[in-house]
């Protein structure tokens, strides 16, 4: 019998990312940061500075006003 365990997941479509940083407000784990590197658009985009703290609660994907962030949970 195998274990369900579920991890979670976190992307960003960092080339639509204009760098409103509103999502960094919200993120109860202060985990989300603007990135050094620079998007086509000439803005530093959203990136995650630990996967693993990530509580995957949706609040920086729920605030996104170009729905940069997606979070889901995989079950394996």
């Amino acid at each position: 019998m195998g274990t369900n365990k579920e991890s979670k997941k976190i992307t960003f479509d960092k080339e639509r990312c204009k760098a409103c940083q509103i999502c960094t407000t919200v993120c109860p784990k202060k985990i989300l940061i603007m990135s050094d590197q620079i998007n086509h658009k000439g803005y530093r985009p959203v990136t995650i500075t630990d996967h693993e703290k990530c509580i995957s609660c949706g609040l920086c994907a729920m605030v996104c006003p170009d729905l940069v962030i997606k979070v889901y949970k995989v079950r394996s």
